[in-house]
C-alpha cells in the first residue's frame, strides 16, 4: 500500500471515487491518472484533464482510446492555471489530482511553476465539492521543485480549518528525495 506516492494516490481514488463523479487531472502527463479516473468513474462521469505540453494530451489520449471508455473525458492543451476557462462555473468535483514537476521522458525543462500551480489549486477549491479531495504530489527533486513545495505547502497550510482539513504524507526512509504528498479535504 505505501510502495510510492502513486500507489498511495491510486489507493486514494479507488475508495474515494464512485460512478457519475466529477474529477480533475490537473497535470496529465501520460495519462496514468487520467486513465484510472476514467475507469472509476465509468460512463456517467466526467474527466477534466489539462496538460500544458501538446505531447502529453497526444500520449493520455492514445492511451484512454486503447485501455478506457474515452468518452467521459475531456482534455484540454492548457496550464492548469486556466482551470476557469473549461471547467463550467457550477461543477464541482469530487475529485482533483496534481502531479507537480515535468513529463517523465519530456523535457525537463518544462515544471510546473509555483505561482501557476497556487493560481491553479485555488480554483480547484472553489469547485471542490463537500468531503471532495484534492491530492497534489510535489517532486522536489528537480531544479525549481523545493520551492513549487514550499510555495503549495505555505498555502495549503493557511487555509481555513473549519473548511478544509489538510495533510501531508512523506516517506521519511527513502532516498532521491521521493515526492510529498499533499491531501486536502472540503469539510462540511
Amino acid at each position: 500500500m505505501f510502495q510510492n506516492t502513486v500507489t498511495i494516490t491510486h489507493q486514494i481514488m479507488k475508495e474515494k471515487i464512485q460512478k457519475g463523479d466529477h474529477v480533475l487531472d490537473a497535470t496529465v502527463g501520460k495519462g496514468n491518472d487520467t486513465l484510472l479516473l476514467s475507469q472509476l468513474v465509468e460512463e456517467d462521469g466526467i474527466v477534466y484533464g489539462l496538460d500544458i505540453q501538446p505531447q502529453a494530451i497526444a500520449l493520455a489520449e492514445k492511451r484512454l482510446c486503447n485501455e478506457s471508455n474515452y468518452k467521459n473525458t475531456k482534455l484540454f492543451v492548457k496550464d492548469h492555471s486556466e482551470l476557469k476557462q473549461i471547467l463550467p462555473e457550477e461543477e464541482k468535483l469530487q475529485l482533483a489530482i496534481f502531479n507537480l514537476g515535468y513529463l517523465p521522458s519530456g523535457d525537463k525543462q518544462i515544471i510546473t511553476q509555483a505561482n501557476t500551480t497556487i493560481k491553479a489549486i485555488t480554483s480547484v477549491l472553489e469547485h471542490l465539492d463537500t468531503m471532495g479531495l484534492l491530492l497534489v504530489a510535489s517532486y522536489i527533486g528537480h531544479l525549481g521543485g523545493m520551492a513549487e513545495f514550499e510555495a503549495v505547502q505555505s498555502y495549503l497550510e493557511k487555509l481555513d480549518q473549519k473548511s478544509y482539513n489538510v495533510a501531508m504524507f512523506n516517506f521519511l526512509n527513502q532516498k532521491n528525495l521521493p515526492p510529498r504528498l499533499f491531501i486536502v479535504e472540503r469539510r462540511k
